[in-house]
């Protein structure tokens, strides 16, 4: 049984945005040496997230959008009253809500099996942030 851990670091630069990072997990199940088995992508963070979904620049915005009009910054929060981390955030802990921290792929022959619309996206929620990172857990066969 093959079992591996890699980390892939991320910076943001907005408030809430929505980052591709398909590609790099494609290379680190490349690296890992998995031929059949499973990749869990994890945020941990409370305020970030992972998602499949679909890889279209105005989609990409619309979620955002979305987002924003969901729980508003500016709302009523009691979480705010006493930050933990001086950060206005309860809105993105509750925007979290609603968003996997993590997803499972199968990996096939090596290849993460994603439908031919599906992309997997980091979603910061309290940015910009300098210092991000999702972790991925390969198990399988090599």
């Amino acid at each position: 049984m093959h079992v591996s851990l890699d980390t892939l670091s991320l910076a943001t630069t907005e408030p809430i945005q929505v980052l591709d990072i398909t590609d790099r997990v494609r290379a680190c199940c490349a690296a890992s040496g998995l031929r059949d088995g499973l990749v869990t992508v994890i945020s941990r963070h409370t305020t970030a997230r992972v998602n499949l979904n679909e890889r279209e620049a105005q989609l990409q915005r619309d979620m955002v959008t979305f987002l924003k009009r969901l729980v508003p910054r500016d709302g009523d929060y009691l979480h705010n009253l006493a930050p933990v981390d001086d950060r206005d955030n309860a809105h993105s802990h509750l925007l979290g809500l609603f968003i996997n921290a993590s997803e499972t792929i199968p990996v096939v022959d090596g290849e993460l099996l994603l439908g031919g619309w599906q992309s997997l996206f980091f979603i910061e929620l309290d940015g910009p942030r300098a210092e991000r990172s999702v972790t991925l857990r390969f198990v399988g066969e090599a």
